[in-house]
């Protein structure tokens, strides 16, 4: 499946202020968007019924018919296009208004013009995976269940249709990626999304369990068949008999046990520990692991022909760094979950926390993401989550360029504080590129500070 956006987006700026209106449509047609104009809410609500926009940009305050009575009508001609609403005005009753009336965004002016290319890019960026979520819905067919799993990021849909391809066939499946991926999620989804789905999924961490015991717990064991086996017992072959068998962690087991699973695979039968019966089963093996099979089976430490038993077809699962537009996603589905077990009415995330959440490597991927999530809900007890509750290996510390990277600046222990705060406010701006919006945000200060700031220094007038 490919999936295309429009090349050029169009974006409509409504403002009854010609001056303005010319400013942002030269403005913003230089970021590369083609830009059509109206002077008025009346213009607006005809033009948006006219053409299709990916984008309207509009003030609150105006002569006819105002930006707020605009919205209402825009959104209940096209709810999918993303309004953002400025004014001179600022108001939280304005705002809350807005929003309510399904503005995607609030701008003051005078706008500053770095955060309005940001807000949007993000709102177009907001349309393009709606969009995709969508046509990801109509591929995958109504009866696809995504067990829970997130995700429109490109490398998510590609792993979702090769799942809804994979599923209703027969083939075992090897799971490859990081810890905290969500193989397991991906495991669930292959299962309830094939023939065998009213069988029973039965689960197995291969390195949870000593080798001793891993054999019984995979076949069984008959009553007497080593101290402590007090009566038969099934192993997971048999429980998941019809059904799906979930290996996590794979490699973890050894030499002599990959022999058995593999005759498994090959004969579809087994005996119990201490039995001579011989048990046929109809099982279809998941397995997955975080480890590259291929380096073991070069240094002997995974048998090659179980590895090709294993890998008929192979699914890998990209790391949360590579799928960097699921994050808010993510964050968003753990704060409800969270926030519900705790009995907290906390609502999002600040735009400054959900960019820390995003610029962040997270090593420990989806799993670490969760954990930190429900950290701050616990610790929180504001309505939005911001930068400053979130962890600290998700703040600015671990982000390239950061300003709290001091290591580069010369700080002697005598120098005074403020020669200390000026070296690291003009370093920051220095790694900002010049950018004050960026180095303010980096900083975690306002632009308008940093202003001051830099006046201070004699480096601005």
């Amino acid at each position: 499946m490919v999936l295309r956006m429009t090349d050029i987006s169009k974006i409509l700026v409504v403002d009854d202020d010609n001056a303005h209106r010319i400013m942002l449509r030269t403005l913003i047609g230089g970021w590369g968007y083609e830009v059509s104009e109206a002077d008025d809410g009346a213009t607006a609500i005809d033009r948006v019924k006219e053409q299709s926009y990916d984008l309207v940009l509009m003030d609150v305050r105006m002569v006819q018919v105002s930006g707020l009575e605009a919205l209402a009508q825009i959104k209940l001609y096209n709810p999918a296009i993303p309004v953002i609403i400025m004014t001179a005005y600022s108001s939280v009753d304005t705002a809350v208004k807005a929003l309510k009336q399904g503005a995607h965004d609030y701008l003051t002016k005078p706008l500053d013009f770095d955060k309005l290319r940001i807000t949007i890019e993000r709102a177009m960026e907001h349309t393009r995976l709606k969009a995709e979520n969508r046509l990801l819905k109509e591929s995958l067919g109504k009866h696809f269940d995504r067990q829970n799993i997130i995700g429109q990021s490109p490398a998510m849909i590609h792993l979702l249709e090769t799942v809804a391809q994979v599923a209703p066939s027969e083939a075992t499946v090897l799971i490859t990626g990081e810890s905290g991926t969500g193989k397991e999620l991906i495991a669930g989804a292959i299962h309830y999304n094939s023939s065998r789905k009213d069988g029973p999924f039965v689960k197995l961490n291969c390195a949870a369990i000593t080798e001793t015991l891993l054999e019984s717990e995979l076949f069984g064991h008959e009553k007497g068949a080593f101290t402590g086996a007090d009566r038969r017992r099934e192993g997971r072959f048999y429980q998941a008999h019809g059904g799906s068998l979930f290996l996590d962690e794979v490699s973890e087991m050894s030499l002599i046990m990959q022999v058995k699973l593999l005759r498994v695979l090959q004969e579809r039968e087994f005996s119990r520990v201490g039995g001579e019966k011989t048990i046929q089963v109809d099982v279809r093996v998941i397995a997955a692991t975080n480890k590259n099979l291929a380096d073991l089976i070069s240094t002997g430490e995974f048998r090659e022909d179980l590895y090709y038993r294993l890998n008929v077809v192979d699914m890998e699962i990209p790391p949360l760094r590579k799928r960097q537009a699921d994050i808010p996603l993510l964050a968003q589905h753990f704060l409800e979950i969270f926030a519900a077990k705790n009995h907290k009415k906390i609502k999002g995330f600040t735009p400054q926390a959900l960019d820390l959440l995003i610029r962040y490597d997270w090593p420990g991927n989806v799993r670490e993401l969760m954990n930190a999530v429900e950290r701050t809900v616990v610790l929180s007890r504001a309505n939005y989550l911001s930068e400053k509750e979130l962890p600290m290996f998700a703040g600015p510390a671990q982000n390239e360029g950061a300003a709290s990277d001091t290591s580069t600046i010369d700080i002697d222990g005598a120098k005074p504080l403020e020669e200390v705060e000026k070296a690291t406010i003009l370093k920051t701006l220095e790694a900002a590129g010049g950018n004050k919006s960026e180095a303010a945000r980096r900083l975690g200060i306002t632009r308008k500070t940093l202003h001051k700031k830099l006046k201070s220094y004699g480096v601005m007038k």
